[in-house]
Protein backbone atom coordinates (compact mmCIF):
# COMPACT_ATOMS: atom_id res chain seq x y z
CA UNK A 1 0.00 0.00 0.00
CA UNK A 2 1.25 3.47 -0.87
CA UNK A 3 0.68 6.08 1.84
CA UNK A 4 0.29 9.73 0.89
CA UNK A 5 0.26 12.11 3.84
CA UNK A 6 1.10 15.61 5.06
CA UNK A 7 0.77 17.16 1.60
CA UNK A 8 -1.85 18.48 -0.81
CA UNK A 9 0.53 17.98 -3.72
CA UNK A 10 -0.42 14.42 -4.66
CA UNK A 11 -1.66 12.59 -7.74
CA UNK A 12 -2.67 9.01 -8.34
CA UNK A 13 -1.91 8.15 -11.96
CA UNK A 14 -4.46 5.32 -12.27
CA UNK A 15 -8.25 5.54 -12.31
CA UNK A 16 -9.57 4.87 -8.82
CA UNK A 17 -12.37 3.57 -6.61
CA UNK A 18 -12.57 5.71 -3.47
CA UNK A 19 -14.18 5.72 -0.06
CA UNK A 20 -13.88 8.75 2.21
CA UNK A 21 -14.19 9.26 5.96
CA UNK A 22 -12.41 9.39 9.31
CA UNK A 23 -12.35 5.60 9.68
CA UNK A 24 -11.49 5.56 13.38
CA UNK A 25 -11.48 1.89 14.33
CA UNK A 26 -12.26 0.59 10.83
CA UNK A 27 -15.39 -1.12 12.18
CA UNK A 28 -17.76 -3.38 10.26
CA UNK A 29 -19.51 -0.45 8.57
CA UNK A 30 -16.20 0.92 7.31
CA UNK A 31 -15.17 -2.54 6.14
CA UNK A 32 -18.28 -2.80 3.96
CA UNK A 33 -17.20 0.34 2.07
CA UNK A 34 -13.66 -0.92 1.67
CA UNK A 35 -14.82 -4.27 0.33
CA UNK A 36 -16.77 -2.42 -2.36
CA UNK A 37 -13.79 -0.40 -3.59
CA UNK A 38 -11.58 -3.49 -3.50
CA UNK A 39 -14.14 -5.29 -5.68
CA UNK A 40 -13.63 -2.64 -8.37
CA UNK A 41 -10.19 -4.07 -9.11
CA UNK A 42 -12.03 -6.30 -11.56
CA UNK A 43 -12.66 -3.12 -13.57
CA UNK A 44 -9.01 -2.06 -13.34
CA UNK A 45 -9.57 0.58 -10.64
CA UNK A 46 -7.11 1.17 -7.79
CA UNK A 47 -8.61 1.20 -4.28
CA UNK A 48 -8.15 4.49 -2.41
CA UNK A 49 -9.05 5.27 1.21
CA UNK A 50 -9.20 9.04 1.65
CA UNK A 51 -9.04 10.23 5.24
CA UNK A 52 -7.56 13.04 7.28
CA UNK A 53 -4.46 13.50 9.37
CA UNK A 54 -4.17 15.48 12.57
CA UNK A 55 -5.42 19.02 12.82
CA UNK A 56 -2.48 21.23 13.89
CA UNK A 57 -2.64 22.11 17.59
CA UNK A 58 -5.20 19.42 18.47
CA UNK A 59 -5.36 15.82 19.52
CA UNK A 60 -5.91 13.33 16.70
CA UNK A 61 -9.12 14.31 14.83
CA UNK A 62 -9.73 16.91 17.54
CA UNK A 63 -11.79 14.33 19.47
CA UNK A 64 -9.39 12.76 21.92
CA UNK A 65 -7.72 9.38 21.65
CA UNK A 66 -8.48 7.01 18.80
CA UNK A 67 -9.52 3.35 18.62
CA UNK A 68 -6.68 2.74 16.16
CA UNK A 69 -3.55 4.87 16.21
CA UNK A 70 -2.37 6.44 12.98
CA UNK A 71 0.21 3.68 12.46
CA UNK A 72 -2.24 0.91 13.39
CA UNK A 73 -4.78 2.28 10.92
CA UNK A 74 -2.18 2.31 8.15
CA UNK A 75 -1.14 -1.28 8.87
CA UNK A 76 -4.77 -2.39 9.11
CA UNK A 77 -5.61 -0.96 5.68
CA UNK A 78 -2.49 -2.46 4.17
CA UNK A 79 -3.47 -5.88 5.52
CA UNK A 80 -6.90 -5.46 3.90
CA UNK A 81 -5.22 -4.97 0.53
CA UNK A 82 -5.93 -1.28 -0.06
CA UNK A 83 -3.74 0.19 -2.83
CA UNK A 84 -3.54 3.81 -1.66
CA UNK A 85 -4.18 5.59 1.62
CA UNK A 86 -4.45 9.36 1.32
CA UNK A 87 -4.12 10.98 4.74
CA UNK A 88 -4.97 14.55 3.80
CA UNK A 89 -3.69 17.29 6.14
CA UNK A 90 -6.52 19.00 8.00
CA UNK A 91 -5.52 22.56 7.10
CA UNK A 92 -7.39 25.71 5.96
CA UNK A 93 -6.86 24.98 2.26
CA UNK A 94 -8.94 21.82 2.71
CA UNK A 95 -11.25 22.93 5.54
CA UNK A 96 -12.37 26.00 3.59
CA UNK A 97 -12.61 24.33 0.17
CA UNK A 98 -16.08 24.43 -1.34
CA UNK A 99 -17.48 20.92 -1.97
CA UNK A 100 -17.82 21.42 -5.72
CA UNK A 101 -14.16 22.42 -5.94
CA UNK A 102 -13.13 19.46 -3.78
CA UNK A 103 -14.84 17.10 -6.23
CA UNK A 104 -13.27 18.73 -9.27
CA UNK A 105 -9.77 19.44 -7.98
CA UNK A 106 -9.12 16.55 -5.59
CA UNK A 107 -11.38 13.65 -6.54
CA UNK A 108 -11.42 14.10 -10.31
CA UNK A 109 -8.13 15.78 -11.23
CA UNK A 110 -5.79 14.41 -8.55
CA UNK A 111 -7.34 11.01 -7.79
CA UNK A 112 -8.96 10.22 -11.17
CA UNK A 113 -12.07 8.88 -9.46
CA UNK A 114 -14.42 6.55 -11.31
CA UNK A 115 -16.27 5.06 -8.36
CA UNK A 116 -17.18 6.37 -4.88
CA UNK A 117 -18.57 4.31 -1.97
CA UNK A 118 -19.95 6.23 1.03
CA UNK A 119 -22.50 5.98 3.82
CA UNK A 120 -25.83 7.85 3.82
CA UNK A 121 -24.70 10.64 6.16
CA UNK A 122 -21.41 11.44 4.41
CA UNK A 123 -20.63 15.18 4.42
CA UNK A 124 -17.66 17.10 3.08
CA UNK A 125 -16.35 20.51 2.06
CA UNK A 126 -16.61 23.94 3.67
CA UNK A 127 -19.19 23.98 6.49
CA UNK A 128 -19.97 20.34 5.55
CA UNK A 129 -22.17 21.59 2.73
CA UNK A 130 -21.32 18.68 0.45
CA UNK A 131 -23.48 15.55 0.66
CA UNK A 132 -24.43 12.47 -1.35
CA UNK A 133 -26.92 14.49 -3.41
CA UNK A 134 -24.11 16.77 -4.59
CA UNK A 135 -21.84 13.78 -5.26
CA UNK A 136 -24.53 12.23 -7.47
CA UNK A 137 -25.26 15.52 -9.26
CA UNK A 138 -21.58 16.09 -10.06
CA UNK A 139 -21.24 12.45 -11.16
CA UNK A 140 -23.30 13.36 -14.22
CA UNK A 141 -20.72 16.03 -15.08
CA UNK A 142 -17.51 14.06 -14.41
CA UNK A 143 -18.59 10.52 -15.25
CA UNK A 144 -17.96 8.67 -12.00
CA UNK A 145 -20.31 6.28 -10.20
CA UNK A 146 -21.62 6.82 -6.65
CA UNK A 147 -22.99 4.07 -4.43
CA UNK A 148 -24.49 4.81 -1.02
CA UNK A 149 -24.56 1.96 1.48
CA UNK A 150 -26.77 1.72 4.53
CA UNK A 151 -25.05 1.42 7.89
CA UNK A 152 -24.28 -1.94 9.47
CA UNK A 153 -26.18 -2.81 12.65
CA UNK A 154 -25.66 -4.99 15.71
CA UNK A 155 -28.99 -6.14 17.17
CA UNK A 156 -30.84 -3.27 15.45
CA UNK A 157 -28.41 -0.64 16.73
CA UNK A 158 -26.30 1.22 14.18
CA UNK A 159 -22.59 0.47 14.33
CA UNK A 160 -20.52 3.63 14.66
CA UNK A 161 -17.19 4.71 16.08
CA UNK A 162 -19.11 6.41 18.90
CA UNK A 163 -20.81 3.11 19.77
CA UNK A 164 -17.45 1.30 19.74
CA UNK A 165 -15.96 3.98 21.99
CA UNK A 166 -18.78 3.66 24.51
CA UNK A 167 -18.39 -0.11 24.73
CA UNK A 168 -14.61 0.26 25.00
CA UNK A 169 -14.96 2.79 27.81
CA UNK A 170 -17.06 0.30 29.80
CA UNK A 171 -14.81 -2.70 29.11
CA UNK A 172 -17.39 -4.61 27.07
CA UNK A 173 -14.72 -6.34 25.01
CA UNK A 174 -16.96 -9.04 23.52
CA UNK A 175 -19.31 -6.35 22.16
CA UNK A 176 -16.36 -4.28 20.94
CA UNK A 177 -15.19 -7.30 18.93
CA UNK A 178 -18.68 -7.77 17.48
CA UNK A 179 -18.75 -4.11 16.40
CA UNK A 180 -15.25 -4.02 14.96
CA UNK A 181 -15.35 -7.45 13.34
CA UNK A 182 -11.97 -8.21 14.93
CA UNK A 183 -10.53 -8.09 18.49
CA UNK A 184 -9.56 -4.67 19.81
CA UNK A 185 -5.78 -4.55 20.09
CA UNK A 186 -2.81 -2.53 21.29
CA UNK A 187 0.56 -2.66 19.54
CA UNK A 188 3.94 -1.73 20.96
CA UNK A 189 7.53 -2.64 21.73
CA UNK A 190 8.39 -4.65 24.85
CA UNK A 191 10.19 -2.50 27.44
CA UNK A 192 11.80 -3.30 30.77
CA UNK A 193 9.50 -3.23 33.78
CA UNK A 194 10.23 -3.72 37.49
CA UNK A 195 10.63 -7.52 37.10
CA UNK A 196 8.31 -8.03 40.07
CA UNK A 197 6.22 -10.53 38.14
CA UNK A 198 9.30 -12.65 37.47
CA UNK A 199 10.21 -12.59 41.18
CA UNK A 200 6.66 -13.75 42.00
CA UNK A 201 6.97 -16.60 39.51
CA UNK A 202 4.58 -14.93 37.07
CA UNK A 203 6.81 -13.15 34.50
CA UNK A 204 5.27 -10.47 32.31
CA UNK A 205 5.91 -8.47 29.16
CA UNK A 206 5.41 -4.70 29.27
CA UNK A 207 4.49 -2.31 26.46
CA UNK A 208 3.66 1.38 26.62
CA UNK A 209 0.66 2.41 24.50
CA UNK A 210 0.89 5.36 22.13
CA UNK A 211 -0.44 8.61 23.62
CA UNK A 212 -3.19 8.78 20.96
CA UNK A 213 -4.47 5.25 21.72
CA UNK A 214 -7.85 4.91 23.43
CA UNK A 215 -7.71 2.23 26.13
CA UNK A 216 -10.40 0.26 27.99
CA UNK A 217 -10.70 0.71 31.78
CA UNK A 218 -7.79 -0.12 34.05
CA UNK A 219 -8.01 -3.75 35.06
CA UNK A 220 -7.36 -7.36 34.12
CA UNK A 221 -8.25 -8.95 30.78
CA UNK A 222 -7.96 -12.20 28.87
CA UNK A 223 -5.78 -11.44 25.85
CA UNK A 224 -3.86 -13.01 23.00
CA UNK A 225 -0.35 -11.73 22.25
CA UNK A 226 0.92 -11.97 18.67
CA UNK A 227 4.60 -11.73 17.75
CA UNK A 228 6.40 -13.24 14.80
CA UNK A 229 4.49 -16.39 13.88
CA UNK A 230 3.32 -17.01 17.46
CA UNK A 231 -0.09 -16.39 19.07
CA UNK A 232 -0.19 -16.96 22.83
CA UNK A 233 -3.04 -16.33 25.27
CA UNK A 234 -2.29 -14.39 28.41
CA UNK A 235 -3.60 -12.33 31.31
CA UNK A 236 -3.11 -8.59 30.82
CA UNK A 237 -3.28 -5.73 33.28
CA UNK A 238 -3.91 -2.20 32.05
CA UNK A 239 -2.96 0.44 34.57
CA UNK A 240 -0.31 1.91 36.80
CA UNK A 241 0.52 -1.10 39.03
CA UNK A 242 -0.49 0.60 42.34
CA UNK A 243 0.75 -2.23 44.58
CA UNK A 244 4.27 -1.96 43.20
CA UNK A 245 5.10 1.47 41.89
CA UNK A 246 2.27 4.00 42.02
CA UNK A 247 3.21 5.14 38.52
CA UNK A 248 0.95 7.59 36.72
CA UNK A 249 1.60 6.47 33.11
CA UNK A 250 -0.58 3.59 31.96
CA UNK A 251 1.12 0.44 30.80
CA UNK A 252 0.07 -2.87 29.25
CA UNK A 253 1.51 -5.75 31.29
CA UNK A 254 0.88 -9.34 30.13
CA UNK A 255 1.63 -12.73 31.62
CA UNK A 256 1.85 -15.18 28.71
CA UNK A 257 0.42 -18.60 29.48
CA UNK A 258 2.78 -21.54 28.97
CA UNK A 259 5.58 -19.43 27.50
CA UNK A 260 9.18 -18.88 28.49
CA UNK A 261 11.50 -16.49 26.73
CA UNK A 262 12.96 -13.00 26.51
CA UNK A 263 10.86 -10.63 24.39
CA UNK A 264 12.59 -7.33 25.19
CA UNK A 265 12.62 -5.15 22.08
CA UNK A 266 10.05 -7.31 20.25
CA UNK A 267 7.06 -5.74 18.50
CA UNK A 268 3.86 -7.18 19.99
CA UNK A 269 0.16 -6.94 19.26
CA UNK A 270 -2.08 -7.65 22.26
CA UNK A 271 -5.69 -8.56 21.42
CA UNK A 272 -8.33 -8.15 24.15
CA UNK A 273 -11.10 -10.73 24.56
CA UNK A 274 -12.72 -10.35 28.00
CA UNK A 275 -12.62 -8.20 31.14
CA UNK A 276 -12.22 -9.84 34.54
CA UNK A 277 -11.76 -7.20 37.25
CA UNK A 278 -10.70 -3.63 37.92
CA UNK A 279 -7.16 -2.78 38.94
CA UNK A 280 -6.67 -2.37 42.69
CA UNK A 281 -3.95 -2.03 45.30
CA UNK A 282 -3.01 -5.06 47.42
CA UNK A 283 -1.61 -4.89 50.95
CA UNK A 284 1.34 -7.17 50.15
CA UNK A 285 3.17 -8.86 47.29
CA UNK A 286 1.99 -12.21 48.61
CA UNK A 287 -1.63 -11.09 48.36
CA UNK A 288 -0.91 -9.83 44.83
CA UNK A 289 0.64 -13.18 43.89
CA UNK A 290 -2.45 -15.05 45.14
CA UNK A 291 -4.73 -12.83 43.08
CA UNK A 292 -2.55 -13.21 39.98
CA UNK A 293 -2.83 -16.99 40.34
CA UNK A 294 -6.62 -16.66 40.46
CA UNK A 295 -6.49 -14.41 37.39
CA UNK A 296 -4.54 -17.07 35.49
CA UNK A 297 -7.03 -19.76 36.46
CA UNK A 298 -9.91 -17.51 35.37
CA UNK A 299 -8.25 -17.02 32.00
CA UNK A 300 -7.59 -20.72 31.44
CA UNK A 301 -11.20 -21.55 32.31
CA UNK A 302 -12.55 -18.88 29.97
CA UNK A 303 -10.41 -20.11 27.07
CA UNK A 304 -12.00 -23.56 27.43
CA UNK A 305 -15.55 -22.22 27.96
CA UNK A 306 -15.39 -19.98 24.87
CA UNK A 307 -13.55 -22.49 22.74
CA UNK A 308 -10.79 -20.00 21.95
Amino acid sequence: MKIINDTLDFTIPEESAITLGKFDGIHRGHQKLMKMILAKREQGLKSVVFTFGQMPGTVFFGKGRTILTRVERQKHLEKMGIDYMVECPFIPQIIQMEPERFIEEVLVKQLHVKYIAVGPDFRFGHDRKGDICLLKKMAQVYGYEVQVFQKECLEDKVISSTYVRHMLETGEMETVQDLLGYPYYVSGTVVHGHAIGRKLGIPTTNILPDDEKMLPPNGVYLTKTIFGDKEIFGITNIGVKPTISGEEAKGIETHLLDFEGDLYGEELTVEFYAFERTERRFDSLEELKEQLSRDVQWGRTLIVEKGL
